[in-house]
């Protein structure tokens, strides 16, 4: 039973090894992937140990019931035990989201509503930038096409945790649910009659990789154009072709950053998020060609699936997915987002159990 537990253990024990190598500790890059996937085994490691000693025990106090009655009460405490150990440890072997450990490059976009689009865009801009604030993430904007009205045509944000998060509290692992269209239900500022709108904004996630290598790029395969930067950002802003467009030509792919005032430094988080879009579009055709149980899991769902609705007349915020609703609309807004959050990790996780409990 469990023998799937194994080569996880060997891993972790090599892990810890390599760990002690003073020479590891030379390459930043590698010992934080190496730390990071120690984290991930640890928890394994210690369900297989709980479970290893519930077994033990209980196979020690049948054989002495076998001999003693008064052995034989324990018995069921003992049984229990061990059901619950199994349990902790069949959900720590069901496979895990491999760029759980990873942070992420969000992109929110205005879509149907015009400025009221806009303006709810930058709602859930600073929604996110909130929660990460709560949570201990760095964020930087990486680019943003402010509207007219204070909101943001679209915007760009990476989104980093500081040291090796704990397994399942990476940015990816929290954020990756928040990809879809998220609709809004309120009287709009432009509104002078009162009636509420319906309009749209679309939510991208990414996770940011690491290390550049992860995704090559063939200078060949890119057309660079420098421009003009447009909208606010200071004096030189507007006056040197700072802003940067990359075509990924294989793809049609089309990113662009201005951000910054220098072309170089918009260049490098160009091609950041264009790794981060590659990267996707390669997971996104591994699970379309995968078994219809992975295929069910809630990060794979069409992303121009409308996924959530907030409603400011009712306060009410409703995941169309999971089920969730709540009414402190203005509290989540402001970044309280985990109970959110936490309705879509339930249920994908209760999807991957189901669909190991299939295999």
């Amino acid at each position: 039973m469990f023998d799937s537990a194994r080569p996880l253990l060997e891993e972790h024990a090599d892990i810890e090894r390599r760990l002690a190598d003073p020479s590891v500790h030379g390459d930043p890059t590698a010992l934080r992937r190496l730390n990071t996937r120690y984290a991930a085994l640890s928890a394994t490691v210690t369900a297989y140990r709980a479970w290893e000693a519930a077994t033990g025990d209980l196979e020690a106090a049948r054989e002495l019931a076998a001999e003693d009655e008064g052995f034989a009460q324990e018995l069921p405490a003992l049984e229990a035990a061990e059901r619950d150990a199994a349990e902790q440890l069949r959900r720590q072997l069901v496979p895990r989201d491999p760029d759980d450990d990873r942070d992420v490059i969000l992109e929110v976009k205005a879509g149907e509503g015009g400025e009221e689009s806009a303006l709810f865009a930058g709602d859930l801009l600073r929604m996110y930038l909130r929660y990460a604030e709560r949570r201990g993430w760095r964020t930087e904007l990486l680019d943003a096409t402010p509207s007219d009205l204070g909101g943001y045509k679209e915007a760009r944000v990476s989104v980093t945790a500081p040291g090796t998060p704990a397994p399942g509290e990476a940015p990816w692992a929290r954020l990756k649910y928040e990809g879809g269209v998220h609709r809004v239900q309120r009287v709009p500022v432009t509104e002078s009659q009162g009636r509420v709108h319906t309009s749209a904004a679309g939510v991208l996630v990414m996770p940011d990789l690491e290390d550049p290598a992860e995704v090559e790029l063939d200078p060949n395969d890119l057309k660079v154009d420098v421009f003009r930067s447009s909208g606010p950002g200071g004096q030189s802003v507007n006056t040197t072709d700072s802003a940067v467009r990359i075509t990924h030509l294989p793809t049609g792919l089309v990113v662009s950053c201005q951000n910054e005032k220098s072309q170089l430094q918009n260049k490098e988080s160009a091609l950041r998020v264009l790794r981060a879009r590659l990267h996707q579009i390669a997971v996104e055709e591994a699970e379309q060609a995968a078994s219809a149980a992975r295929r069910s899991q809630i990060r794979t769902v069409d992303r121009s699936e409308r996924i959530r609705t907030y409603n400011f007349g009712e306060n009410r915020i409703a995941d169309h997915r999971t089920g969730f609703k709540a009414y402190n609309l203005d509290q989540v807004l402001d970044g309280d987002l985990d109970p959110v959050v936490r309705s879509a990790v339930e249920a994908d996780e209760a999807a991957r159990l189901a669909a190991a409990g299939e295999q």
